[in-house]
């Protein structure tokens, strides 16, 4: 069965990574990111592939993008959504005494609020058995440890946390599945801000077949949970 999968921060990182994944397995893919230029330089690299499933793309700033547009253009691309990886995400790397107020306000616009318009926007798109995955962070996993200069991120990632179960409530009915992934280490460039000259145990590449993988087949065995997925601290 091809899957047609919405992913969100699909231009660097782990979010190219999967899209890279998902297309090469025969997957349908829309992406979306602020960058046009990688979003173009990715379309160009996949373009190659035979095999692969199709790719549709556009640029969208979750802070003041058109939601409407942008499922306007899902349903003319993808017709309907079976997957959706909410996988872009904001970093501050500061320490809580310094973090003014605005700063803070725009990382929890990023990773948490805007899921409110994005999901009711694209929620007429998703077929029964649809699964929604969240990336959330093991900064943002009750009872791991914490870090100098997170506690604003770290407190975004765990809003997040709260968001998925509460979502897997609501929309049980609609047999809509909702997860999260609390991922630990992976190097990227967000790891590499918020941690420099650490080396993680993980490649963005690696990361993303096993959550290629959950986001398949999941919601067969989980809905409404939060999952560590971490071999080190951070």
């Amino acid at each position: 069965m091809t899957e047609k999968i919405v992913i969100s921060g699909g231009s660097s990182g782990l979010g190219k990574a999967l899209v890279e994944t998902f297309l090469r397995q025969g997957h349908d893919v829309f992406a979306f990111a602020r960058s046009e230029e990688k979003l173009q330089a990715l379309h160009q690299k996949m373009a190659s592939c035979r095999t692969c499933g199709h790719f549709y793309f556009t640029s969208f700033d979750l802070l003041s993008g058109d939601f409407s547009s942008l499922a306007g253009k899902v349903s003319a691309t993808l017709g309907k959504v079976t997957r959706m990886v909410n996988n872009a995400g904001m970093l501050l790397n500061k320490p809580f005494l310094e973090t003014a107020y605005d700063e803070a306000e725009n990382l929890f616009r990023v990773n948490v609020m805007v899921l409110f318009p994005l999901i009711q926007h694209l929620f007429p798109l998703m077929v029964p058995g649809t699964h929604i995955v969240n990336i959330t962070s093991m900064g943002g996993f009750q009872g791991s440890v914490k870090f100098p200069g997170l506690s604003a991120y770290s407190a975004s990632k765990g809003a997040l946390s709260v968001l998925t179960e509460s979502m897997a409530a609501e929309f049980s009915e609609d047999h809509i599945f909702v997860n999260a992934l609390a991922l630990g280490a992976v190097q990227t460039e967000m790891l590499s801000a918020a941690f420099p000259g650490y080396k993680a145990p993980l490649t963005a590449p690696e990361m993303a077949g096993f959550v290629a993988d959950f986001t398949l087949t999941g919601n067969r065995f989980f809905n409404g949970k939060i999952l560590p997925v971490s071999v080190s601290t951070p």
